[in-house]
Formats: structure tokens, sequence, C-alpha cells
């Protein structure tokens, strides 16, 4: 969870499998009572019904806000990173996402969804909640777990997406995606999970809980007999290879391209892949997407606060001036600086060197041609617990880069 002003921004991954949060992850399971049930130490209290929280398995629906589970899943997710904070009552700007391709078409319904009540009042583990859903913002799942770092990203990379219901394919060229290759398919693990169970009961005439399929996925092995676990494991290694073709088929060339895997999956390629560990790079923070949501939310807040009290000054250098084209020349060269920053650094030195009080246009000439080599760049505000390994300068850019990335999944 993250503040903003008076705004709490709360990032939740709405999983097939697994809700998440920046903080916790919990079965995306529920069953609805109209009393209250025999045990209830995971229970949410909403609009006169009791829901448990974790029970059954939620199925499939390519379209999520066509029920109310998501919504109380929601509530759920809220009140649990509040009472990480010690907090009851807040403005909340919740953060979720979509599968890539599902963006454009889904988030404005799925938006009005998750806001279908300002005021919100619910008790969950015996603890009263009550929630002002003052905005909901909706962006591209997979993009947003590589979002806080996507600038240090260089070359061809390929992101894969696996969740529990759907694989998500995004294609980025030096960290900026590609709006022509992005994918999204019913390809999730659950599909893996399936398969299983299917082939298992045909090969043995007996059936396999899903909890140690899952055991046999997350780790590679289990407590079962040999017998059993290898045909787990052929059935897996079938999958994941489905997944590498897929790939491949959406032009995936694994001796040019850096292949990022994020969700669940992940631990699938891993244990039954054959893969070159140094073209393979594993998000394994099963929060990544949740917290990237997040990222993506305050950068947003804050850029809309600077543009209500934006100035704008239009620049122009005439190029047959050696001066002015050397510093027109300059601007248009600059890597992951934001130009914005660089002029106002260079009036502000300039200021304070001659206690100037009022610039002429030949002062700001001036600035240009004593300034161009010598600029320190400050950036104020920026959270940068996701992104330590960039410096300044990097951070300024990859916020740059994904408020203008964005755009390509409206």
């Amino acid at each position: 969870m993250k503040a903003f002003n008076n705004l709490k921004i709360i990032g939740i991954d709405h999983g097939y499998g697994n809700i998440k949060t920046a903080n916790h992850c919990f079965k995306t399971g529920i069953v609805g009572y109209d009393s209250e049930p025999l045990f209830t130490k995971d229970m949410l209290v909403y609009d006169g019904r009791y829901y448990l929280i974790g029970e059954g398995h939620k199925e499939f629906l390519a379209e999520k806000h066509f029920d109310n589970d998501y919504y109380c899943l929601t509530l759920v997710a809220i009140a649990k990173e509040l009472k990480t904070e010690g907090l009851t009552e807040a403005d909340v700007v919740i953060a979720a996402g979509l599968p890539l391709t599902w963006t454009s078409g889904q988030k404005k319904a799925f938006a009005e969804y998750l806001r279908q009540k300002d005021y919100v009042e619910y008790v969950y583990q015996d603890i009263s909640y009550h929630i002002h859903i003052v905005d909901v913002k909706v962006y591209p799942q997979g993009y947003s777990a590589i979002a806080p770092f996507a600038s240090a990203l260089h070359g061809l990379s390929v992101l894969a997406d696996i969740g529990n219901g759907t694989m998500n394919t995004l294609y980025l060229v030096n960290g900026r995606p590609q709006s022509g290759q992005m994918f999204t398919e019913k390809f999730g693990t659950y599909q893996c999970t399936l398969a299983i169970r299917e082939g298992f009961m045909r090969e043995t005439r007996r059936e396999l809980n899903d909890i140690i399929i899952d055991e046999v996925l997350c780790n590679g092995t289990a407590d079962i007999p040999i017998s059993d676990l290898n045909i787990i494991k052929r059935i897996a290694e079938e999958y994941v290879a489905d997944i590498f073709r897929r790939l491949r088929e959406h032009g995936y060339d694994e001796n040019t391209m850096k292949l990022i895997v994020s969700g669940g999956g992940g631990c699938l390629i891993k244990h039954f892949g054959n893969i070159n560990p140094d073209r393979v790079e594993f998000i394994d923070d099963i929060c990544a997407a949740a917290k990237g949501y997040e990222y993506i939310a305050e950068i947003k807040l804050k850029a809309n606060k600077h543009m209500q009290n934006d100035y704008r000054l239009n620049l122009r250098f005439r190029l047959d001036n050696p001066k002015e084209k050397q510093a027109s020349e300059y601007l248009q060269s600059l890597q992951g600086i934001s130009r914005n920053q660089f002029i106002i650094d260079a009036v502000l030195s300039y200021i304070e060197k001659r206690n100037a009080k009022a610039l002429t246009i030949d002062d700001i000439r001036s600035i240009f041609k004593e300034e161009l080599k010598a600029v320190s760049f400050v950036l104020a505000g920026n959270d940068t617990t996701n992104a330590k390994f960039l410096t300044e300068e990097e951070q300024a850019e990859n916020i740059q880069n994904v408020i203008e990335d964005l755009d390509m999944f409206d």
C-alpha cells in the first residue's frame, strides 16, 4: 500500500487462483451463505450475507465483473492491507489489472464494477471497516510487474506472465512494449492441473487430489510413489513444452531474445523446462503485479497533480545560429534525462549565480551556452522501493516511459 496525500493506493491482482496485494496472497475461492456458518475464522460479512474466504475454487471467467465474488474478494484485499497499517478507515484508490489484450475493452466495466459503491461498510475477521473508494485505476497485467524497472531492460525481451487462468505475452525493445506484439491466451497453470488430473486418471484409474498436483508443480516433487510422481512430471513437461511452442509461434527466438517470466507459471518452467538460465529471468515475487499497479497509480497521480499547476513555455531555436543549434542538438540527444528538469536546473543555477530576478531572452540563450555541460539532476518524491538498482536519472526516464507506454493499452 502506498500513500498519496490523504489517499491510500492499494494494488490488487485479481488472479483466478490467488488474490495478491503488495503484502498478502490468499486463495481466490469464496462461498456465500444467507446465515452465519459454523466456521467463521476467515469470514467476510457484507450486505447481509456471510462469505467464507478461500473456500472452493473460482472457475475461469473471461469477464470478472459478471458476478459479485471478485468485488467481495476486493473488500477482503483492502481489509488485509489496511490491517497491516493498523487502519480500519481510509480513502482508497484501487489499482487493479486485466490481461494485456483485454485491458482496453474491459477496463471501464471492471472499474465501474469495483467502484459500485463509493462508501462501503463491512466486517472481516470480526473487524469493522469503513472505506471510501475514491477512484479505481485499471492497468495491463504482466507489464505492471516490470514497470518499476523497465528502463533497465536492453535489447529484445519477451515477457511471459503466466497466471492461473491466462498467459500474457508481451514483446519489448529496450524495455518499451510493442503494441502489435502482445497476446492473451487461456493457457494458465490451471490448464496444466486439469491435464495432469485427466492424464493420471487415464493411466492409473485413480483420482489425484489437486493439493498433491500443486505441491509437485510448485516444488518439483512430493512425498508420493515415484511412479505417480513420474506421471505428473511428464505431463508438466509437456505443458511447459507447449508454452515454448506458443511463444515461438508468436516470434520468440531463445537465441536472440531474453525471456522474462512472471506469475505462478514461473515455477513450472523452473522445474520442468529445458532452458538456458543465461537467457531466462524469473520474477519470483508473487505480489509483483500488485506492487506494479501501485507504482503506476502513484506516478500517474503525481503527474496529474503537477499538470494542474503546469506552466508551458515554448522554446524555439534558430538553427542558422550555431549556439542555438548546439543547444537544440544537445537537448535532443539527452538520454534518460527529463528535458524539463534540465531546463529548470539550468535556469535556477543561472539565477543563483547572478542573483537575478528577471530573465530576458538573451539570458535564456546564455543559460544554454554556459550550462550544457554542468547540470545536476534532482528528483523529488520518487519511491524507489521497487527499483533500487536504477540511478536517479534512469528512474526519471522510467517514470516518463511508463506514462507514455500506458497509452498503447487504451
